[in-house]
């Protein structure tokens, strides 16, 4: 008959630590840790391949300044305002570009991203959106 509080004869697993989440340099959101990425996640700045071959452009940064530049007039803006600041008439092709230019300015802590008046998680954010300055 089993003895109360007894000692279980197995060894309990230790549990191991889990790194800070990152985020990605080229589209700005998250990357969650992952235990294939144990030995090398010190270099780890990509979330996906695609991130890895787009990097960070030319056009990229100047999004990101466009966006800041703008948001020095207005309490906020929209992504398409920044990539028709920036495109001309081929602003619907940076649309994503800016949409990827506002998740990196938030990663680095100057603006934030706001669905229906409330700051939104930008690496889970779906649909349209408007960026403001950090407040």
């Amino acid at each position: 008959m089993p003895v109360e509080n007894e000692v279980m004869a197995h060894r309990q697993r230790e549990t191991a630590r889990v790194p800070e989440d990152k985020t990605c340099v080229s589209c700005g959101r998250r990357i969650q840790w992952r235990a294939k990425w144990t030995s090398n996640w010190d270099e780890v700045r990509y979330c996906s391949a695609d991130c890895r071959r787009r990097g960070v452009t030319q056009i990229d940064q100047e999004l990101e300044a466009r966006i800041l530049t703008l948001l020095r007039t207005a309490s906020s803006i929209g992504s398409a305002d920044a990539a028709h600041a920036v495109g001309g008439d081929g602003w619907r092709d940076l649309v994503e570009p800016a949409r990827r230019a506002a998740r990196r300015l938030v990663s680095a802590g100057q603006v934030q991203i706001i669905q229906n008046g409330s700051v939104v998680d930008p690496s889970t954010a779906k649909g349209p959106f408007r960026i403001r300055r950090t407040r």
